[in-house]
């Protein structure tokens, strides 16, 4: 190979070496306006209600037991017995629970960014079923019961719409405030009337949660049987949790979804035993599912997914520069690639702060148009032919087509970008077959004159 190939190709290698800095660059303020985004909806949430997870109801009674110690009197040496008392709960799962949610979402907006709100409106209803002497086998005369309460764990009360009654058997009762179990959390709790614990027991329960959260809604589906339906008018769902729901429909109006579980899939009793014997309740509070309500359309995912392409589209941008130099003897000076390259580059800062305003897809089409539009008329002066800076922008166009094919088809990018490389190969090799490169750079350049689609 010639001194003069190898000079432009280590050329254009050290140009595209130094595009880098104000690539990386822009990539470090997509990253930092990633983060003033996120701390912006973190405060909206601060001041509204996070992300909302309802546990429960759970029965809760509590006892006091007599405790009978055996000592020795050791001046005596008889044995006598010493009384205590020990206090504990016990904790009961519903028969059957059912929540009926509809989800409504707004925007609260603060500067330019907008954090997705949802206000649900749960019915939820089901029947404890209390097992005579509270399950108790052994020494039942030992144990005095306590006025036993009903506790919701609520992740943030700060998103309860409103004034909470529960409908038991008939009867109305008022939630106060507080969970009164440390492991669920923050929540309400009602006082209920006391139980003949000598009797099986059905305690028929119901009441309207009205709730407002930021992101994601989740439910712990605490019976034996539990079946939950939300439907909302939110069309990009992201169903989340341990558990997807059994029936979906999703359309441009919203969706329905329906979830069902029991025992036997969640095996919430034995998780809810382990809690209470003090072995850890990351398994009982973790059995949940839900919804989420974020956005998929990122600007910030997708810019920053643009820019990981960069240097492979500017290597394309500039290997068409060198096929119009080796195929058509002309002469392109490294600064008329640095020219294009810094105007590709340019590119990524444009699509990052139209995207805020306008939307990513929009923000797209207009960065690219401005960016072919302007190469395309610099590049008609360079090739001295309009026709060859037609055919050069209507390239390049195609190429940002294809870049906004690859962000989009998240699960057949590698296939798409492995494709498009192995053509654009294919291309230059079609096109080079008969090129002598050991006298590539030896010719004479192209005399400067114009063809009949000259630029004057």
């Amino acid at each position: 190979m010639n001194r003069n190939l190898t000079l432009k190709l280590g050329a254009i290698a050290l140009l595209i070496l130094l595009l880098l800095i104000p690539l990386l660059m822009i990539n470090g303020l997509i990253q930092d306006r990633q983060e003033l985004r996120d701390g912006v909806l973190e405060d909206i949430a601060r001041s509204s209600s996070y992300h909302q997870q309802v546990s429960g109801p759970l029965m809760v009674v509590p006892y006091r037991k007599v405790v009978r110690t055996w000592k020795l009197n050791e001046k005596t040496n008889q044995r006598y017995q010493e009384l205590g008392e020990e206090r504990g709960r016990l904790y009961f799962l519903p028969e059957r629970f059912e929540l009926d949610g509809q989800v409504e979402t707004e925007l609260r907006s603060r500067g330019i960014y907008q954090a997705r709100l949802f206000h649900a409106n749960n019915r939820i209803n089901g029947h404890f079923s209390i097992p005579a002497q509270l399950g108790i086998k052994e020494n039942f005369a030992d144990y005095q019961f306590d006025q036993p309460f009903l506790a919701v764990g609520i992740s943030d009360i700060r998103g309860i719409e409103n004034a909470l009654k529960l409908q038991l058997n008939g009867q109305t009762l008022d939630f106060v405030p507080g969970s009164q179990v440390g492991w669920l959390g923050e929540g309400v709790h009602v006082t209920l009337p006391k139980l003949d614990a000598a009797q099986v027991s059905e305690l028929a329960f119901g009441f309207d949660l009205q709730l407002q959260g930021t992101g994601q809604m989740q439910i712990l589906p605490v019976g034996k049987t539990s079946t939950v339906a939300l439907a909302a008018n939110w069309p990009h769902p992201s169903f989340i949790g341990n558990y997807l729901p059994a029936q979906r429909e999703v359309d441009d109006r919203g969706f329905t979804a329906r979830w069902q579980t029991t025992f036997f899939s969640t095996n919430l009793h034995e998780a809810l035993n382990n809690c209470v014997s003090g072995g850890g309740c990351e398994a009982f509070n973790g059995r949940s599912f839900g919804v989420s309500f974020i956005d998929p359309v990122d600007q910030y995912l997708k810019s920053d997914r643009a820019i990981k392409y960069a240097l492979l589209f500017i290597a394309l941008t500039f290997a068409g520069f060198f096929l119009f130099e080796v195929l058509k003897s002309l002469a392109v000076h490294p600064v008329q690639y640095a020219l294009v390259g810094v105007a590709l580059a340019f590119f990524y800062l444009l699509l990052l702060s139209l995207s805020e305003h306008i939307g990513f897809a929009l923000a797209y089409l207009l960065s690219a148009s401005g960016c072919v539009v302007l190469i395309g008329f610099y590049v008609c002066h360079v090739l001295r032919s309009v026709w060859h800076g037609v055919g050069f922008s209507v390239g390049l166009a195609a190429l940002y087509g294809l870049l906004y094919g690859l962000l989009s088809a998240e699960d057949y990018a590698l296939l798409m970008g492995s494709l498009l490389l192995f053509g654009l190969l294919g291309v230059f090799m079609v096109l080079t077959r008969k090129l002598d490169w050991y006298g590539v750079g030896q010719r004479a350049v192209k005399p400067l004159e114009f063809d009949i689609g000259a630029v004057e």
